[in-house]
């Protein structure tokens, strides 16, 4: 049936498969590095009441207290005043997770805001109403004081795991909304606790909780915002870490995923304007008072993908936005799933941006949605530009405001791009009695390596002129106290004051970068190592038109009396064109360099900023990038020959060129920065080529800053080992899914086979069929991936990158169909030395075990005589496979679904032990006449599902050699069709594995009955194993009135699940090919009653098989 050739493929796609599990599973175990600093704390928890009708004893409430004293919990209860957050933990945590947000708050609040700096800050975009913030009266404002403290409250969940089972979230969800309602109340009782001691109360109750949640209790955070039973408006501020939003990151339960569906569907439709069917106004939307803020964790949070973390879609721009800690000022950091709660890094980010919610006209949240959503972005997002595409985005510029057009004495006005800046405060002053005299660059590239007290003057029409219309400089000297910037529209006298109508400061639109490690100076006047640069600053042709000079004064260094003086400073700026630092790779061209690196040569006077655009992105294809020094101009300095070696020539270079910088940024993850580059990996937590992905997300930009002074050698080379780790992690819901598409695939082949009357092929065998080229892989691959895309289109309006979609979606099935090939192989396997053992021992021990068997059926038959006298029992011993759908049944509604699926794979083994046996034991005629004449009893198989001790029959049965191989044959076949679905109800029941687990671990707290949904699709399921026991149910023949004889082929019903399962992979949703599965489950029941009615009147005759065939 399958020829050498294919056998070869099957081969080499099997032992590949193997290959890239094991490298990807290396790649995702090894350890990462981790930059986060430690958060220390002294906790309190402080029980809080709950009703008692609130399951008692299961779940808690607590109010953290930071201190090592021991407090009176009823009298600090009593003393509550400040601003209610509730946090909730996720997938199995704990409520003391708490303790390193509340620590830091209660930090923040004592010691005050953080200090200012100058660099550009972060705002809303257009689409997240910006223009309106802006333009209007509202305008943000940090507190310099924090007016209110923050009182942290976190549900204790008892470590449920929540990720696992759709009915353990809901009742999260249930009790978050009593929690919230228990802490208002709390606030009130505490009041009037204080008016009866007469104690002054000090501000307003309180009358909404900020919540936030980790992992999944971000999610239950959003559940509670939609519950019915939340009173309005109690919740108007929501912030995730680490949370999935989309989907849930084990996908495999029914109602895990019906409820995510459903929650997110109640958050869209909350943010619709209320009509009536004639389109008449209702109400404002039930969600317009709320805001939603996701953190995502990164590259390092394997359990949580950044896709996921997204609440695109699901919240509109102007209630929400998702930030990555990569990209997240005073951050930039990736961290783990559950390192996002301690990190210190974050942790005070997030403690200081939720004190500044806090109105201090009020002592509350600010009620306007714009306002706080502007606080976050404010205190979140990096003030760095989102897209290095050059000749599209020339701005970095985030705060609109009024353009300058006053005329100079030159005719020169400020173009419309130009927008008002804010400016250096004037605390700090500068004098001109403090600069030195003027320096007048007369070349692009301008240095500063010293705080001299000097301005450089550039001629922006002599030195920006014909391409080289872009400005860029890199420094790490502080905004406004160490350097400052400004555009002139003619040169000015040096007493000049350098702040007027017609002089624009541009210091604050340096963007600050995270630095590596700085050089240490050995000793005070000695030359050290170039700093690495903190900000970056871009200047566009916009940004410059109507302007003559640009400017950069450099504060002189200061003096401290008996300290060294500080570190080297630097700036490197330069006029430049984006074309020569532009270069283009290819995806032919990243996997190319798996085995040949990619090699570029950065000449000296090179340009200072190089975007490098990769044509598949970085989170699938992770690059190695490595920098070496070539040259700094060093060689006609005169040095002696031993010092020209490469260490040497690397350290002299070293004291002239600063570290290079990369900044990668990708549409899904953000901003990625990487300080002290040289040879690093740059990988971003993207997840390219997925249904409903846009063409940008494909790609990766890359911003590398480098030294114009110094000549580097470049490689660039795909990491194997990250990308393979990658693809496991990005793709195996998709190969989840496929798997259960290659098996319908599979039993559609047996189907098949079986209509055209040839012999069942077994199970590998059909799923090798699948890879034959070019028919049937490509009508199982290309018409589901051609399916989705006119339906991605129609629905969204959009398709993925074709080419990079079927390649991955192609890989992916052909990963399952390898999966399944190991599964079946090691199954089969296993049933063969099972089944040949069983008949050996038969063999030799008949005798006794028959001697056995009768005293043993004796003894039970004495026992349970009044049991089995039932008509009940009688009823389910004539027929076990009713007595096996009754049980399964019964588990699966009453119980678990797991366990009714157990059952049901249970009765799969046995069906295929036993038909196995009786092809092992009949296969050789002589061997059965053997055993017959030797007076022993056969045991005789005459279904896979029920079997009987009769030596007539199985004389009967063997009277002839034909008749032995017609019964072998039939066994065989018995076993290929059963031993099918045995695979599909195995993958079936590990989808529910998962939930089973997390029902174990609440085994005596008072369990309810599983949910409709999960229950439905597993009955479903176990009607399928029922109705299609046998082969000879791949076709359902009955009659209907006025049509006559029909028949239903299953091959069609089986491929069109394939199909349905497929699209299901790649909208990672494999919890989904249950609906087919159960589908065929009621489908085969209601076909097999009509059937047997129409058998019963004699309309539809008993199809059999024209011809016995060899194996």
């Amino acid at each position: 049936m399958l020829g050498v050739r294919d056998k070869c493929r099957v081969a080499v796609l099997v032992a590949s498969t193997i290959f890239i599990g094991l490298v990807g599973l290396y790649s995702l175990i090894k350890p990462v590095s981790n930059g986060c600093i430690m958060t220390y704390m002294y906790p309190t928890y402080v029980p809080i009441s709950m009703p008692e009708s609130l399951s008692p004893g299961k779940y808690g409430l607590y109010l953290y207290h930071e201190g090592w004293k021991k407090i009176d919990f009823a009298e600090h209860i009593k003393k509550l005043s400040g601003v209610p957050v509730l946090f909730i933990p996720g997938n199995g945590g704990s409520y003391k997770q708490v303790r390193s947000l509340a620590a830091e708050s209660d930090r923040a609040y004592q010691g005050g805001p953080l200090e200012r700096s100058y660099y550009q800050e972060a705002s809303l975009t257009p689409e997240e109403g910006g223009l309106e913030m802006d333009s209007g009266s509202g305008g943000i404002k940090l507190p310099n004081r924090y007016s209110r403290r923050l009182d942290w409250f976190a549900v204790d969940l008892e470590g449920e795991h929540s990720a696992m089972d759709g009915q353990i979230l809901q009742e999260h969800t249930e009790y978050v909304v009593h929690a919230i309602h228990r802490i208002l109340d709390q606030y009130k009782e505490s009041r009037d606790a204080q008016a009866r001691e007469g104690a002054a109360s000090v501000g307003i109750l309180p009358t909404s909780v900020i919540l936030v949640g980790h992992s999944m209790g971000g999610f239950v955070a959003r559940a509670a915002v939609v519950h019915p039973r939340l009173r309005m408006s109690v919740v108007e501020t929501v912030l995730t870490l680490s949370s999935p939003h989309q989907s849930p990151p084990l996908a495999f339960q029914p109602s895990l995923g019906h409820y995510y569906v459903r929650v997110n569907d109640e958050w869209r439709r909350g943010f619709q304007v209320q009509t009536t069917r004639t389109g008449h106004h209702v109400s404002a939307p039930t969600l317009s008072h709320v805001i939603a803020v996701s953190i995502t964790g990164g590259v390092n949070d394997y359990q949580v993908r950044t896709k996921l973390e997204s609440l695109e879609g699901i919240v509109p721009p102007r209630h929400g936005l998702t930030v990555s800690t990569t990209a997240m000022k005073n951050v930039w950091l990736s961290m783990e799933h559950q390192a996002i709660l301690w990190c210190n890094q974050l942790v005070v980010q997030v403690s200081h941006t939720l004190l500044s919610l806090v109105d201090s006209k009020t002592g509350q949240t600010y009620p306007d949605t714009q306002k706080r959503l502007a606080i976050f972005a404010k205190m979140l997002r990096s003030g760095a530009i989102q897209n290095f595409d050059w000749m599209k985005q020339t701005q970095l510029l985030q705060h609109p405001g009024h353009s300058l057009t006053d005329d100079d004495e030159s005719g020169l006005t400020a173009g419309p791009q130009l927008k008002a800046l804010p400016t250096c405060p004037s605390s700090i002053i500068w004098s001109n009695d403090i600069l030195e005299r003027d320096l007048y660059i007369e070349m692009t590239t301008v240095t500063v390596l010293a705080m001299d007290g000097r301005r450089r003057w550039l001629d922006i029409q002599k030195l920006g002129s014909g391409e080289k219309s872009h400005f860029i400089l890199v420094t790490n000297l502080a905004p406004c106290s160490g350097v400052r910037l400004h555009l002139w529209p003619e040169k000015g006298k040096s007493d000049s004051k350098p702040v007027n109508k017609r002089v624009l400061e541009v210091t604050t639109k340096l963007v600050h970068i995270p630095s590596g490690p700085t050089p240490t100076q050995i000793e005070p006047g000695s030359q050290t190592e170039q700093p690495p640069p903190t900000s970056v600053l871009l200047l566009g042709p916009d940004d410059m038109l109507g302007f003559r000079f640009l400017t950069i004064s450099v504060a002189p260094r200061p003096s401290v009396s008996g300290r060294p003086p500080p570190a080297a400073s630097m700036a490197v700026g330069q006029f430049f064109n984006p074309k020569e630092g532009k270069y283009d790779l290819s995806p032919i061209t990243m996997l190319s360099s798996m085995y040949s690196e990619k090699a570029i040569f950065f000449k000296e006077d090179h340009p200072l900023a190089f975007n490098l655009s990769f044509g598949f992105s970085l989170g699938l294809l992770p690059i190695t990038l490595s920098l070496t020094t070539a040259g700094c101009g060093i060689k006609q300095s005169g040095l002696p020959l031993e010092e020209a070696g490469d260490a040497e020539h690397s350290r002299l270079c070293r004291l002239r060129c600063f570290p290079p910088v990369a900044l990668a940024w990708d549409t899904i993850s953000g901003l990625h920065v990487i300080p002290n580059l040289f040879t690093e990996t740059i990988l971003v937590d993207s997840s390219p080529s997925l249904l409903g992905s846009t063409p940008d997300t494909d790609r990766t930009t890359v911003l590398l800053l480098v030294d114009p002074h110094c000549a580097y050698k470049s490689s660039i080379s795909v990491s194997f080992t990250d990308a393979a780790g990658r693809f496991v992690l990005l793709y195996s819901s998709m190969i989840i899914a496929f798997s259960f598409a290659v098996i319908f695939f599979a039993l559609r082949h047996q189907a098949f086979f079986w209509d055209r009357d040839l012999p069942i092929p077994p199970m590998l065998t059909a799923v090798q069929l699948n890879l034959r080229m070019p028919s049937p892989f490509l009508l199982l691959v290309a018409v589901p991936i051609l399916v989705s895309l006119l339906l991605s289109f129609l629905v969204v309006q959009s398709v993925p990158p074709l080419a990079s979609f079927t390649v991955i979606s192609t890989i992916c099935y052909l990963l399952s169909n390898s999966v399944m090939i190991i599964v079946t192989w090691i199954s089969q396997l296993l049933f063969y030395m099972v089944a040949s053992v069983h008949v050996f021992i038969s063999k030799r021990w008949q005798a006794w075990r028959l001697y056995q068997r009768i005293l043993m059926f004796r003894w039970f038959l004495n026992l349970s005589s009044g049991f089995f006298s039932l008509k009940v029992i009688k009823l389910i011993r004539s027929n076990p496979p009713l007595g096996v759908a009754l049980v399964a049944c019964s588990l699966t509604c009453f119980v678990h679904p797991a366990l009714g699926l157990f059952v049901l794979l249970s009765a799969d083994a046995i069906c295929c032990h036993y038909a196995l046996c009786s092809h092992v034991r009949r296969r050789d005629l002589a061997d059965f006449s053997r055993d017959s004449s030797n007076g022993f009893q056969q045991i005789k198989f005459d279904s896979p599902r029920k079997f009987n001790v009769d030596p007539q029959l199985e004389e009967n049965d063997c009277s002839s050699p034909e008749s032995a191989r017609s019964f072998v044959d039939t066994q065989l076949e018995i076993f290929h069709h059963q031993h099918s679905l045995l695979i599909l109800h195995f993958f079936s029941s590990l989808m529910f594995v998962p939930s089973l687990l997390a029902w174990s671990q609440r085994i005596g707290m008072g369990q309810s009955l599983p949910w409709f949904i999960d229950s439905v699709l597993c009955v479903g399921v176990i009607l399928h194993g029922i109705c299609n026991q046998k082969p000879d149910s791949n076709a359902f023949q009955f009659s209907l009135p006025g049509i006559g004889r029909y028949m239903v082929r299953m091959q069609y019903v089986y491929l069109f699940a394939g199909y349905y399962c497929f699209y299901s992979g790649l909208a990672l949703a494999p919890y989904k090919s249950f609906y087919p599965l159960a589908a065929m489950g009621y489908l085969s029941f209601l076909l097999s009653i009509w059937q047997k009615r129409s058998r019963d009147k004699g309309e539809a005759p008993v199809v059999k098989r024209k011809h016995s065939h060899r194996h």
